[in-house]
């Protein structure tokens, strides 16, 4: 009972505080477009999307090979994949930008860093875009290296340094919820220039460079403070109920407060919470363009015809088509909400199971590395 009653306590003060700020919800009981901040393969060209393949997959190595130096990774497993889930179950829920026609949605590198530090959010952070593009066509495959990068790396790495300057001498309610807002904002401004920059070296002609940064910063500003707030108030929960899951290297006190449920039951809690959300308040997302299309449609008007084609674009396509089961979060042949909430919550079991399969596997690697290392010894 107090597993429903702590997840109560966390959606009624989650939803209060989206009513409070005015965030619209449009509730739908029909097959509805999710719209998130990835790019499509057709605003990059081929040289670019290698590019930035080789910048995320760089920081991903890199990322793998500093876990491997924590002894306490093991612990952190379930964690990142129950807040890889979540994250993913959060980007189905889009929220209307009042008075510009736009939405914005939850990125999450910032919170996923806050709790499980730069290199295992970022990792997790790769495994929720890998699966949202490969089986649900969200996000190009050829753009995946991009997505990464812009989403997951300006949040996981800008955002833990900022955390680790406002925690240093120690952590509180206001000093998350001002970490939460600064580096969600600045993560999101640093993504959204990146796209413009992007597009610009991908020679995009239809979008102007000047008028596309001047359409993308103003809007992404507006979404990086809903998502520090909303972030805020995921953090401030754990703070309260398990503040030594929280990431703060040097705030050794934190893992002393004491904690009000055990951490079997917190990642119950999260669990629960993350199949509500991709299975039933997904269905409430606003179905205006998240900031990137908006943005894309106030400069040219349309999105469908914009960009390269060529032979390369052409074959991710089709190997999309062939992985993506649950294509743009619903039933390949079926418009019905029921598609959506089957995405949400296989979306999240698989979110789970794929970051924490990739994190044991690490932890293996992990563990034959010192085995090898005490016989050399």
């Amino acid at each position: 009972m107090i597993i429903f009653h702590i997840s109560g306590v966390f959606f009624g003060r989650f939803m209060s505080f989206l009513t409070i700020r005015q965030i619209q919800w449009s509730f739908v009981c029909t097959r509805r477009r999710i719209i998130i901040m990835h790019m499509a393969d057709a605003l990059l060209s081929p040289a670019v999307a290698g590019t930035m393949y080789v910048a995320s997959a760089v920081a991903g190595a890199y990322s793998i090979h500093e876990i491997k130096k924590d002894e306490d990774f093991k612990k952190k497993i379930p964690t990142m994949g129950v807040m890889g889930a979540f994250v993913f179950a959060t980007q189905m829920v889009n929220f209307t930008i009042p008075g510009t026609g736009s939405s914005g949605h939850l990125c999450g590198g910032v919170l996923l860093s806050s709790i499980l530090g730069p290199y295992a959010g970022f990792l997790s952070m790769i495994g929720v875009l890998l699966i949202q593009c490969l089986f649900f066509a969200d996000g190009g495959i050829l753009a995946l290296g991009a997505n990464c990068f812009n989403m997951a790396f300006y949040g996981c790495f800008i955002g833990s340094i900022i955390w680790q300057l406002i925690m240093r001498n120690g952590m509180s309610k206001r000093k998350i919820t001002i970490s939460s807002i600064s580096g969600s904002i600045i993560s999101l401004l640093l993504g959204a220039f990146s796209v413009t920059v992007e597009t610009l070296l991908s020679d995009i002609t239809q979008l102007s460079f000047k008028a596309f940064v001047g359409a993308m910063l103003p809007i992404h500003l507006v979404i990086g403070l809903v998502e520090g707030l909303i972030s805020a108030a995921v953090l401030c929960f754990v703070y309260e109920a398990r503040p030594d899951i929280l990431w703060n290297p040097w705030d050794s006190d934190n893992k002393e407060k004491i904690n009000k449920i055990s951490y079997g039951k917190f990642i119950a809690v999260m669990s629960a919470i993350f199949l509500i959300i991709g299975g039933g308040i997904s269905l409430a997302a606003s179905q205006n363009p998240d900031g990137l299309e908006w943005s894309i449609l106030r400069l040219t008007g349309d999105t469908k015809t914009l960009g390269h084609e060529d032979k390369i674009h052409d074959s991710a396509s089709q190997i999309q088509d062939k992985t993506s089961f649950l294509p743009d979060y619903s039933f390949k042949d079926n418009d019905t909400w029921k598609g959506t909430t089957v995405s949400g919550i296989v979306g999240g079991i698989v979110t789970v199971a794929v970051i924490c399969g990739a994190g044991y596997l690490i932890r293996f690697s992990q563990k034959k590395r010192k085995s090898d290392d005490d016989e050399q010894d």
